[in-house]
């Protein structure tokens, strides 16, 4: 009988432990981390790209799903059907103890409506990406300004592509892109388009090439003259490489033979 009452207190404390209000969510790039919303999500943004939270942006779901990178700590703020607004701390942790987490009501930190017409339904506006470009364009902005990188470099005929930086943010990522002019002719540009690719080329049954829509381009050039560079961004759709998928790039010159193509290891 005495072991059965330390069982059920036990139970309880643990219950009780579980219950208590949240303010940091530990995340990690091998494990998704799922969050409960007591009402469908209408908005969710992290601070620091190295934190990623999806969900679905077409269908009102109640979880979403948080991933990170090795990094300094971030925030969360999640705004809610209702428009209840959630924020909570990021941190990265090798090892996770907790995978889910089922959002109490009570941490709301407040409602984004005023309080004259919260109760009153209205008519959320179709989330769609034109309403989201200048969002696009900042977001683009402070990347431009940020730390130089390179992820991948192609060089031909007097002309450098270069990958710097590929970031997710919310559910798009941005590919930060430079282009450099080392020849004596002014480089027109045709096109420069993003492609994922799947296989082996040389295995054309198993080959795939998968052209990827552009959201938005900020400070694309149309032509880079001798001896100059331009960096730019393009914004895209959130994808997840898998094993033996790669980003292509292809930069292509207008009235000329010029194209140079660069692929990610």
């Amino acid at each position: 009988m005495k072991s059965y009452i330390i069982l059920i207190i036990t139970i309880c404390s643990n219950y009780l432990t579980a219950q208590k209000l949240l303010d940091t969510i530990y995340a990690n790039d091998k494990k998704n981390v799922a969050l409960f919303f007591p009402d469908p999500i209408r908005q969710g943004i992290t601070g620091s790209s190295n934190f990623v939270f999806t969900y679905n942006r077409e269908k009102e779901q109640y979880f979403g799903l948080l991933q990170a990178t090795p990094g300094t700590e971030s925030n969360l703020l999640t705004v809610t059907k209702n428009g209840q607004v959630y924020s909570y701390i990021l941190k990265f942790k090798e090892q996770l103890s907790q995978l889910n987490y089922f959002i109490n009501p009570k941490e709301s930190i407040g409602n984004e409506l005023p309080k004259k017409i919260k109760e009153k339904p209205i008519a959320q506006p179709q989330s769609t990406y034109t309403n989201r470009i200048a969002y696009f364009q900042k977001f683009s902005a402070f990347l431009l300004k940020s730390k130089y990188e390179s992820i991948a470099t192609k060089r031909k005929k007097g002309v450098k592509l270069q990958l710097q930086k590929m970031v997710y943010n919310a559910s798009e990522v941005y590919l930060v892109i430079e282009i450099k002019n080392k020849s004596e002719i002014t480089f027109e540009i045709d096109y420069l388009k993003v492609y994922i690719t799947n296989g082996n080329k040389k295995r054309k049954a198993s080959y795939q090439k998968l052209e990827q829509k552009v959201i938005n381009r900020h400070k694309m050039p149309s032509q880079i003259k001798s001896g100059k560079k331009k960096r730019f961004v393009y914004v895209l759709p959130k994808f997840v490489l898998g094993d033996n998928e790669r980003v292509r790039i292809e930069l292509k010159e207008l009235n000329g033979s010029r194209k140079v193509v660069l692929k990610t290891k």
